[in-house]
């Protein structure tokens, strides 16, 4: 069995060498493969990558964002795994410890079927909780975190059931994929397309985990930090957590039958309610 690690990354170089240096240290009882996916870098990320003789190197053109970056990543894995396999997502702007992979490769297999997510702690004080997960609120288009409020993590704790898991260090079995199947990048390039494919593999009868054993370290500011300049930007900028398309798709997915059915008007209430924040 081998777990194979998707990275993408998109400039941030000293990023990438941190992260790479996390990688390599993992002490854990399955082979490690690692893939990168450098959707179009411009700060030397290019050449550095060329020179790891131990990473597969997939190279996009910029326009590729998270979620597409992730599908070729995928469809490179889909070809030669094993049903057996693995899949872990890592973000760059990331760090962890030498036993990260093999705590998540041991709560899925105690848990299987499972896909098992990580904690995020601040990099500034290693031990103090960030995020759990999420948890949906599908009538009222809210996304919460699980942590009710800060404290410090506790291994002994959980695993905890959420609704979605991020693209930070997440771990899903190959069988998964094959059951709820991979990235919908036309409508979701970037924001919610990890939720997303966590939201499909739940419903594909995969349990959703959160690890409080397994954390990445982050800033403390680890969402997203686009600014939009205004509202076509707040709405139809694929960076913008707002993009239309994405938010459309995800709950649509999300909702229930009724749900479905009042999804536009509420859309739109909840997109007058942002409009009048900005004002």
């Amino acid at each position: 069995m081998t777990v194979h690690v998707l990275v993408p990354v998109f400039n941030r170089l000293e990023f990438t060498r941190r992260v790479l240096n996390c990688l390599r240290i993992q002490v854990v009882d399955e082979p490690l493969r690692l893939i990168v996916i450098d959707d179009g870098s411009t700060d030397g990320s290019a050449d550095f990558l060329d020179a790891q003789l131990d990473i597969t190197v997939l190279k996009g053109d910029g326009s590729l964002w998270w979620g597409g970056a992730i599908e070729l990543g995928l469809q490179r894995v889909l070809v030669d795994c094993q049903l057996s396999d693995w899949v872990l997502l890592v973000n760059n702007d990331t760090q962890f410890d030498a036993n990260f992979v093999q705590r998540l490769v041991d709560t899925a297999r105690a848990y299987a079927p499972a896909a098992v997510g990580s904690v995020i702690c601040d990099e500034s004080v290693p031990d103090q909780l960030l995020s759990i997960g999420a948890i949906l609120d599908t009538w009222r288009l809210k996304v919460r975190d699980k942590l009710d409020q800060t404290r410090p993590r506790d291994t002994a704790k959980g695993p905890h059931p959420v609704d979605a898991l991020s693209g930070r260090g997440t771990l899903y079995p190959i069988a998964a994929f094959r059951s709820a199947g991979t990235m919908k990048t036309t409508w979701l390039p970037h924001y919610l397309a990890d939720y997303e494919l966590a939201f499909r593999v739940r419903n594909a009868g995969y349990k959703l985990l959160v690890s409080e054993a397994t954390a990445v370290l982050s800033e403390n500011e680890y969402g997203n930090s686009y600014q939009p300049s205004g509202l076509r930007d707040k709405f139809f900028a694929v960076r913008s957590p707002y993009y239309l398309p994405a938010v459309l798709a995800f709950w649509w997915r999300a909702s229930s039958l009724v749900e479905c059915l009042t999804l536009l008007p509420r859309l739109i209430y909840v997109s007058l309610k942002l409009r009048r924040s900005l004002s």
